[in-house]
């Protein structure tokens, strides 16, 4: 087992924080996929709690800063909260970036396909949530193995996925500008799935300096 409470102090705020970033992480990209499901009623609603979302992890991260600058932690310490607090915030922030491309999109954008993606997507900010939550009373190293590697294999599947809807993309039927603009999307996902597995080797680094 490993204590963490050597890395964070007695008080529990840095545990508190840091949870609810990465739930915030989860709950961007829940919203996400279910406007790709094409609920109209729900879609406008999760839009705009998407954008709240990533608004209230961007104070939860201030928040993190604000304390640092309060708590006596020391110099590498601070760098691994700062670090896995920056990862965690630019999840939904990437996220956020998703929703605005399909809001002004002119393209038809093929959701089923992208369905794909998002479903890797959450299972990779699951995993990322689950390791995060282990920091707090110490954790069973091998949790923290077997986490990260269900984090390797989504981020992994999601890249060939990614190479997938790119190679039909360019041999589809699809003029240039729509071209530009899927690809966008697509690599914007992809591009969630890296912050997620940014995020997971933060903490997975952690592990490692403590055990």
């Amino acid at each position: 087992m490993i204590s963490f409470k050597k890395l964070l102090g007695k008080d529990e705020k840095f545990y508190d924080l840091l949870e609810a970033s990465a739930e915030e992480a989860k709950v961007s990209t829940g919203l996400l996929a279910k406007i790709l499901a094409n609920d109209s009623a729900a879609q406008a609603s999760s839009i705009h709690d998407i954008i709240q979302t990533r608004r209230k992890d961007k104070r939860i991260t201030q928040q993190i800063t604000e304390e640092l600058c309060k708590t006596f932690v020391t110099p590498f310490e601070r760098e691994d909260i700062e670090a896995l607090s920056l990862a965690l915030y630019r999840i939904p922030k990437t996220v956020e970036k998703i929703v605005e491309r399909l809001t002004i999109c002119p393209a038809r954008v093929p959701r089923e396909s992208m369905q794909r993606q998002v479903a890797l997507l959450e299972e990779a900010v699951e995993s990322v949530s689950f390791m995060v939550k282990q920091l707090r009373s110490g954790t069973n190293v091998e949790k923290i193995q077997d986490a990260h590697a269900r984090l390797q294999y989504a981020e992994g599947e999601a890249d060939k996925v990614n190479l997938a809807l790119v190679k039909d993309l360019y041999n589809g039927p699809s003029d240039a500008k729509e071209v530009l603009i899927l690809k966008e999307l697509y690599d914007l996902v992809e591009t969630a799935v890296d912050r997620a597995r940014d995020a997971g080797q933060v903490v997975f680094q952690i592990m490692l300096k403590y055990s």
